[in-house]
């Protein structure tokens, strides 16, 4: 056990950045559970806050095991290892990008969108298993042309970690577990599912 809660894992994860420029630095936040541990970092470093839609896709028949994932102003990115229709993919990317629209209309209310270019953008999630929905968030920001792009997450695999370190410029994080327990709630006292509601009322009061 390694974290408290989320805001405990944000508040170590922002002891592991070194931020050079923090007017021109972003903290992405990848909802939901991302997002506790960015507003940390936020205010700690007095950086400015945003989040990145990204989802699993699923497959049709059984709808927990992932077939992909896609994020927002990005294309899909599918499990190698899956074989299935196009047609299957097509709807249920139709089906994720519905639902990331509507999570974008619901955060928006209390949220101004920025621009990423030429931009330090510090990617934030609570912890890596498959790191899926990462992997399409990071190419989703990439086509937006950042300068530099940090992934922060308090836990995370070796293999996934050595993965990311040929995507993304800087990798901060608190623990590389020898043998990853398979689970992220397994680092963490308390995990609970955070709602869109709970979302709303963090950042409605966060000085951004």
């Amino acid at each position: 056990m390694f974290f408290q809660d989320r805001t405990d894992a944000g508040k170590q994860l922002a002891k592991k950045l070194n931020i050079s420029r923090p007017k021109d630095t972003i903290v992405l936040a990848l909802p939901r559970g991302g997002v506790p541990l960015a507003i940390e970092i936020s205010k700690i470093h007095a950086l400015s806050f945003d989040v990145v839609h990204a989802k699993k896709m699923v497959h049709p028949l059984q709808t927990e095991f992932a077939i992909g994932a896609i994020a927002e102003k990005g294309e899909p990115l599918l499990n190698k290892e899956v074989n299935i229709e196009q047609k299957w993919i097509e709807q249920e990317a139709a089906r994720v990008r519905e639902e990331i629209a509507r999570r974008r209309k619901l955060y928006d209310t209390f949220l101004t969108q920025r621009s990423l270019t030429g931009k330090d953008v510090i990617l934030v999630d609570d912890g890596i298993a498959t790191g899926m929905t990462l992997f399409a968030a990071i190419e989703a920001v990439k086509n937006q042309q950042p300068n530099k792009i940090t992934v922060a997450v308090p836990i995370i695999p070796k293999e996934t970690y050595d993965r990311l370190k040929t995507l993304v410029d800087d990798i901060a994080y608190v623990n590389i577990p020898e043998q990853f327990l398979g689970a992220v709630g397994a680092y963490y006292q308390q995990f609970p599912q955070i709602s869109d509601e709970e979302i709303q009322t963090m950042i409605k009061h966060l000085d951004n």
